[in-house]
């Protein structure tokens, strides 16, 4: 069947949506990306966003949930009308939604012990009513109700697609935070180790827009890091964070890396010797240093390394990680023939398949879930004659 997948990143820069053909029952299963294309949230909405992750009223809340419902609705039209392939065609959408604030670790509630929880903005009633199709969301949601961190949820994808017996791969996704996929040549997806690293462009963004008073909103390929150097005292005080010596299964966000973070590493970095370009060299190193440095986490050693996400494209982040990495060979997913900015929109396609089928596809070796389950919670769409056909409606 056609299906589109819908994703929005912890950078809140706008919708990604993938129209994507899927083939196959079980984990059997054959993917091929038919169309991609970002839309950038208008400025406004995304500031406001980014402001609601840490300071939104429950008014906030409410409302940004529909609005950012709305805006997931027109990039999947949008993404068809360009594509020229008729609302018909599409059987179901998975949504991902806009991830306003994510507590993975449990917090005691009493009577009730450990609570994990997440919440992902962008109503699916919203995108099915305007869509007419039947809308797959919330995927995170039962994952955690089993006991897991509900993230990161990519690897399935990742085995899916990047598993190869000859050698081993990390998959690493670079977005607003990383996470790194180990694929053992070994085959099975219970053999799928993953997890967040730590920041991804997150903290670089964050620092470009303070110290360009919000002219600049990244450092396009590297080049404000490329002037700099890292300071290695900065760097050593940053790597001492103790999200980076927590064993997986862990999972992190803008709780963590965000804008507390922020102004405590910009109080640090005043320094008379520190210029802006150090700054920003000093946080993309980190950057690539927590990633590298999460080998220590893995079961063995990894033959290849392929970097997807907006990271990928700053040629200096690229660089540093390959330092990092040692000799261990690193290159884009483009390099093997896939859209790296893609590929979590066509997760979240693909989650929607089995979604719809009924086939669990979380994997409680990432997660630590007791188990798996199938993700999401399907929202019906608004052509009765177009259902969608489940495994029991197929036997």
């Amino acid at each position: 069947m056609k299906v589109i997948g819908l994703m929005s990143g912890t950078s809140a820069d706008g919708v990604d949506a993938a129209l994507v053909d899927i083939r196959g029952t079980g984990h059997d299963v054959k993917t091929k990306l038919l169309a991609f294309q970002t839309f950038p949230y208008p400025a406004l909405l995304r500031r406001r966003l980014l402001s609601s992750m840490t300071d939104g009223t429950v008014a906030d809340v409410c409302y940004l949930n529909v609005v950012v419902g709305e805006w997931f609705a027109r990039a999947a039209l949008k993404l068809l009308r360009n594509a020229k392939v008729p609302l018909s065609r599409v059987e179901v959408i998975g949504s991902h939604g806009q991830t306003l604030h994510h507590l993975p670790d449990g917090r005691q509630e009493p009577g009730l012990g450990p609570i994990r929880s997440t919440l992902q903005l962008g109503q699916p009633a919203v995108i099915a009513e305007r869509t007419g199709i039947t809308t797959v969301a919330d995927f995170r949601a039962r994952d955690m109700a089993a006991g897991g961190q509900g993230a990161p949820l990519t690897p399935y994808a990742h085995y899916l697609l990047f598993h190869t017996p000859s050698h081993s791969r990390a998959v690493v996704n670079i977005g607003g935070i990383s996470n790194l996929t180990f694929l053992p040549s070994r085959p099975g997806l219970d053999k799928t180790l993953a997890f967040d690293t730590g920041p991804g462009n997150m903290v670089i963004d964050g620092l470009v827009r303070h110290l360009s008073h919000g002219r600049m909103t990244f450092d396009r390929d590297g080049e404000m890091a490329d002037k700099g150097s890292p300071n290695e005292g900065l760097l050593r005080a940053l790597l001492r964070h103790p999200y980076l010596r927590r064993r997986p299964p862990k999972s992190t966000g803008r709780e963590e890396f965000g804008k507390a973070f922020l102004e405590e590493l910009v109080r640090q970095g005043t320094r008379p010797a520190v210029t802006k370009a150090d700054l920003v060299a000093t946080v993309t190193a980190y950057t690539a240093r927590t990633i590298a440095d999460a080998q220590k986490f893995l079961p063995g050693p990894v033959g290849e390394v392929l970097v997807c996400g907006g990271g990928a494209r700053n040629s200096m982040l690229m660089r540093m990680l390959q330092t990092a990495w040692d000799q261990v060979p690193v290159r884009t997913v483009e390099a093997i023939g896939w859209n790296g900015r893609a590929l979590e929109a066509v997760a979240f396609a693909l989650f929607a398949y089995q979604a719809v089928q009924g086939v669990p596809c979380s994997l409680p070796s990432v997660t630590g879930a007791r188990h798996s389950v199938v993700m999401g919670a399907i929202v019906p769409g608004g052509r009765p004659e177009k259902t969608v056909r489940t495994r029991r409606q197929s036997r």
